[in-house]
C-alpha cells in the first residue's frame, strides 16, 4: 500500500509540473516564420531575414517589384498567413528591415458573413497574424500599426464565393517609405 502511495505521489507531482508548464503557443504564421528559413513558398530565395533589404527606396513603386504585392489573402475563418504568401511577407519585412523610417499599417478585413463583431475580431487576428509574421521575419514591431475594418471595406462588392476570396485580405499600406 505505502509503495502504491509513493508512486501516485510521484506520477500526481509529475503531472503538476508538465501541467503547470508554459503552454508552448504558435499565432499564426509565426511557427513557419522562425522554422522555413528564408526560402520563398516556391523555393524562391529572397532577401529576407538576416540580409539588408536588397530593395531600392524606389521599390515600392516598381510593378516587377514584390513589394508592389500588398495583399495577403485568408481561407473562411481562417487567420492563419498560408506558406502561399511567405516570400511576399519576406520582401515586405526585408525591405522594413532596411529601412527603419518606413512605417505600414496593416488593414486586417473579412468577408460579409458573420456578426458585425466576430468580423472586426477576426480582421484584426488577420492583421495581427501578418504582423507577427513580419516581426518574426526582421521587421521592428514599431514600424507596424494594425487596424480592423471587418466588413466594413470590401474589396469586391458582390455576395458569392469569388467576391468573398476577394474580401478576406490583409493590406500592406505604407504610411512612411
Amino acid at each position: 500500500m505505502k509503495k502504491f502511495l509513493y508512486v501516485c505521489v510521484i506520477a500526481l507531482t509529475a503531472v503538476a509540473v508538465t501541467g503547470c508548464g508554459k503552454k508552448a503557443t504558435t499565432r499564426a504564421g509565426a511557427d513557419s516564420a522562425t522554422s522555413a528559413g528564408a526560402s520563398g513558398a516556391n523555393g524562391a530565395g529572397t532577401s529576407g531575414a538576416g540580409t539588408g533589404s536588397g530593395f531600392a527606396a524606389g521599390s515600392l513603386d516598381d510593378p516587377s517589384s514584390p513589394l508592389s504585392q500588398r495583399r495577403i489573402y485568408f481561407d473562411v475563418d481562417r487567420y492563419d498567413v498560408s506558406d502561399e504568401y511567405r516570400s511576399l511577407a519576406e520582401a515586405h519585412a526585408g525591405y522594413l528591415r532596411g529601412s527603419p523610417s518606413a512605417a505600414v499599417t496593416l488593414e486586417g478585413h473579412t468577408d460579409e458573413r458573420g456578426s458585425r463583431e466576430y468580423n472586426i475580431a477576426l480582421g484584426e487576428r488577420r492583421s495581427n497574424a501578418v504582423r507577427d509574421l513580419l516581426v518574426a521575419l526582421g521587421a521592428s514591431g514599431t514600424q507596424i500599426t494594425t487596424v480592423s475594418y471587418g466588413e466594413e471595406k470590401p474589396a469586391s462588392d458582390c455576395h458569392d464565393e469569388s467576391c468573398w476570396s476577394q474580401n478576406r485580405r490583409v493590406e500592406i499600406v505604407y504610411t512612411a517609405r
